[in-house]
């Protein structure tokens, strides 16, 4: 008794060219819209947690600083008298606030200046943070002086690396991290993705090919690193390559294999557009690799109209 067939093929619905669209909007939204987040996520955590506690730290130095400016009211000398809530004590003007203290006038005039107004003046404290705020923590000054010291930082912070007691310590940090069992896995994930975008790459790939690994049959992209040993040139009597074969999607690891020259196929792709292949699982083809005319649905079967 023969079984009948009881594939269909597919039919497309009403809404398969809404659905196609949107994801075509989606692939060329999401792209753009990612690396506006993976920005931001950098550029607030590097503000919540360096640019903030900096910041705090220089407001409180210069409060510090600043507070002895003022003059407690029992310090005034008796022969002085307030003029409009001014007094002269050694060629310094001061002018009383609301809690009985003084401050430098000029503090105080600059203050007003930039404020437009009368600043609050309830302490002498609160006047000089007021003052610390307007004068030396405007942004146009912060950033910049942020961004000097942060560079500053990382150069120092690199050539201690570079030296041999700074490898040392970051051996052993590196060594005791890879100890914890959760924070391990995140650790080396991310360090391998940092090694990726800011370490001088050592090794130099001349192009891309594609061979037959791991069996044939299956093709698998590999970055050309050189032409391996002379010894097994002598043993295949041929020329050979060695390739670096990444792994999907994360092509930071892989494996190196010397491969025969002749079982090699050239491809007319650059490396950038390799790695973007591998990242993506195959599912972004370099422009010049796809099929013309590709159908934005497969066909159907044979034995399936």
């Amino acid at each position: 008794m023969d079984i009948p067939d009881i594939t269909t093929s597919k039919k497309p619905g009403p809404l398969d060219p809404f659905r196609r669209a949107v994801l075509r909007g989606l692939a060329v939204l999401l792209p753009p819209l990612l690396t506006i987040v993976i920005f931001l996520w950098v550029w607030n955590t590097v503000t919540n947690y360096l640019l903030a506690p900096m910041e705090t730290g220089a407001r409180q130095i210069l409060v510090s600083h600043y507070q002895k400016n003022i003059l407690p009211a029992d310090r005034l000398p008796k022969d002085r008298k307030l003029i409009e809530k001014q007094v002269t004590i050694d060629d310094l003007v001061y002018r009383q606030v609301d809690d009985g203290r003084f401050v430098l006038a000029e503090d105080y005039d600059f203050l007003q200046a930039e404020l437009g107004f009368e600043p609050p003046t309830k302490t002498a404290d609160e006047f000089y943070r007021v003052f610390v705020e307007r004068k030396f923590l405007q942004w146009y000054i912060v950033i910049p002086f942020f961004l000097s010291i942060f560079l500053l930082m990382l150069y120092l912070l690199g050539k201690f690396l570079a030296a041999g007691v700074g490898r040392f310590f970051w051996m052993q940090f590196e060594r005791l991290i890879n100890r914890l069992p959760i924070i391990r896995n995140v650790y080396s994930s991310v360090k391998q993705v940092t090694d990726f975008m800011f370490s001088e790459r050592e090794i130099e790939y001349t192009r891309v090919v594609a061979v037959e690994y791991p069996r044939k049959g299956i093709w698998t992209l590999a970055m050309v690193t050189g032409e391996s040993l002379l010894d097994i040139r002598s043993a295949a009597n041929e020329p050979v390559l060695s390739v670096l074969i990444p792994t999907s999607p994360m092509p930071f690891t892989g494996f190196t294999v010397t491969i025969k020259k002749s079982e090699t196929i050239d491809l007319n792709i650059t490396i950038d557009q390799a790695f973007q292949f591998i990242v993506s699982c195959g599912v972004v083809v370099p422009p010049q690799q796809e099929l013309p005319g590709m159908p934005d649905t497969p066909p159907a079967l044979p034995g399936n109209q």
